[in-house]
């Protein structure tokens, strides 16, 4: 049994090195697009006229507790099963028991702690109680048997199956100590004057069930982002009255939690091309510059036909706006919060020109920004996006701030708006972003910030023999390796794709179409492989098994020149050879 082990092991050693030279047959296979389309997905890479997602609604309080470092809340779904089958059962995420020692991404977490995961931290979800109702009409019936709690997921066993077509109310309370840093999501951070929380991953999620392998179930480690179905939310977050509390979407009772003068400049910020200040640097420690400053108040807001929220909250931050005009003639507002040692002419004073900036064209270049608003939160959080609202570094300056700005607001096309599965692909998010945040760079301002990207720096990392092709799941990739597979890899892909081989027209038109179809939806790489050569009538099978799925390099050089006739004028043979064979 040993020897028969190890010589497969070695046998399959040998098979996974061949793979990695460049085979000329094996990348011009006929055979690559070889999966036949169905009435859920066509062969052209649209959704099919069967196609299918369901859907789910959230209303959720929360209370954030500055004293005892605590979140509490309840949630109540509304899941819609809009699939042809029968579900016995229900999976939802319950991503803050990443946090927790018992759970896999707290096990696999460095001893020295790293950007997906901490240490010493004990935390996770206490879930106290759980229901789940069946919604015929306006009648309910019970439907919850008993539920299971497994790493960062939940499953909630049915007495019944959710039917095609029914709906069910799942109702939830909950309660976690909020982590000083956690996976590079969420945390807080100490300022001078105050404390900032980004909080995120802060509520059970609805797991997608889809058309391509059911219920979607891959724990939360970390590196591996989020695939989320879309739906409406209203929420509330009830904190200290001396806060200050920004989050996804629209926030429906300023008059409550803002001071008139402050209302009143929100609005010219609305109507204004030019920052306007809502609330200054010297305000912040202004008792005048909030309602009270005792006891708590609750903001409460609404995201429409989104995939997810996240909020921010302090009583250090400064606020600033402006007008974000769109191609229909539409506006949305840009906002940014930041405390006052971000407050400088190099950093934050920008922040809301940069948003500005970035999401004005991309709904010129991709498709329109679906929010109400677009807010900028500086804080421990390096940089990471939600619905309408992203966290970036509190110190970011300059070219730094811009490029983290507008790289995590070009999230709110992929995944917000296009919403790829991010835990197994995190280069359909992450790669496309990179590609478009070249662009959007060389258009802000002229050109500011933009340095073109040197190819020949980046071409000896793209093919090493420890390197991870794109086309794998992102905790499987190498933690050194996941920039170059998710982000850079993927993203000089598709620039080459833009600038070499289709042009900008076809790539363009092909792009744009891709996110036409899918947007609001759950495209594969299949989906968007198809789109792009439906669109642009080409075969690129051969650039997506060599780009995508294997580290091969087409390494050619030229072997000779000779000149018809010796007369250059009668043109030339030119001997191009292989030399990766």
């Amino acid at each position: 049994m040993k020897k028969t082990i190890l010589l497969f092991f070695i046998t399959s050693i040998t098979a996974f090195s061949q793979e990695k030279i460049y085979n000329h047959r094996e990348v011009f296979a006929p055979l690559f697009q070889s999966q036949p389309g169905n009435p859920y997905r066509s062969g052209t890479g649209s959704p099919g006229p069967m196609y299918w997602q369901n859907r789910a609604d959230y209303k959720i309080n929360a209370r954030l507790d500055e004293v005892a470092n605590v979140l509490s809340g309840d949630v109540e779904i509304i899941y819609k099963n809009n699939s042809p089958d029968r579900l016995p059962f229900l999976w939802l995420q319950l991503d803050q028991n990443q946090f927790n020692d018992n759970a896999r991404g707290g096990k696999t977490t460095p001893i020295t702690g790293g950007r997906f995961g901490n240490t010493g931290f004990e935390g996770g979800y206490n879930i106290t109680s759980v229901t789940a109702e069946k919604i015929n009409g306006k009648k309910s019936n019970n439907a919850y048997k008993e539920h299971i709690i497994d790493d960062t997921r939940m499953q909630i066993r049915l007495c019944d199956a959710l039917g095609s077509g029914e709906e069910i109310k799942i109702k939830i309370a909950y309660s976690f100590k909020i982590p000083k840093y956690g996976s590079d999501r969420m945390g807080k951070q100490e300022t001078q004057n105050g404390i900032i929380y980004e909080v995120a991953q802060w509520y059970p999620r609805m797991s997608v069930y889809d058309d391509i392998e059911g219920w979607n179930t891959l724990p939360y480690l970390g590196a591996g982002e989020f695939y989320l179905d879309y739906g409406d939310f209203e929420y509330s977050i009830t904190a200290p009255a001396s806060h200050i509390v920004v989050g996804s979407g629209e926030l429906l009772n300023p008059n409550e939690v803002l001071t008139a003068e402050q209302n009143t400049r929100l609005n010219q910020a609305r109507q204004s091309d030019k920052t306007v200040m809502i609330r200054s640097k010297d305000e912040v420690t202004n008792t005048n510059s909030r309602p009270r400053q005792d006891g708590m108040m609750t903001w409460r807001f609404r995201c429409k036909q989104a995939r997810d929220i996240a909020w921010a909250s302090s009583k250090a931050f400064i606020l600033d706006g402006a007008k974000i005009n769109l191609p229909s003639g539409k506006t949305s507002l840009a906002l940014s919060a930041y405390p006052a040692e971000s407050a400088t002419d190099e950093g934050w004073n920008r922040s809301t020109e940069y948003v500005k900036g970035c999401i004005e064209f991309y709904s010129k270049y991709v498709f329109e920004y679906s929010y109400p608003v677009a807010t900028n939160v500086a804080g421990i959080v390096e940089g990471m996006e939600y619905p309408g609202i992203v966290f970036c570094g509190l110190q970011a300056t300059k070219g730094d701030l811009w490029g983290v700005t507008d790289h995590e607001f070009g999230h709110n096309w992929f995944p917000m708006i296009v919403g790829n599965n991010e835990r197994k692909y995190a280069w359909m998010d992450e790669g496309f972003n990179t590609f478009i945040n070249d662009l959007s760079s060389k258009n802000f301002n002229n050109g500011e910030y933009y340095e073109k990207p040197d190819m020949r720096k980046y071409a000896p990392y793209f093919f090493g023999e420890d390197k991870d092709p794109i086309m794998n799941i992102p905790d499987v990739v190498q933690s050194r390796n996941l920039g170059l597979s998710a982000y850079v890899k993927p993203g000089s892909g598709l620039g080459i794709l833009r600038e070499v081989i289709l042009g900008e027209n076809r790539f363009d038109y092909a792009f744009r179409e891709y996110v036409n179809r899918w947007a609001f939806k759950h495209p594969t790489p299949l989906d968007f492989f198809r789109t792009m050569e439906d669109a642009a009538g080409e075969d690129l099978g051969w650039f997506w098994k060599g780009w995508f799925y294997e580290n091969w390099k087409i390494d050619q050089g030229v072997k000779g020149v000779d000149y018809l006739g010796q007369d250059v004028s009668k043109g030339s043979i030119i001997t191009i050879e292989n030399h990766e064979k």
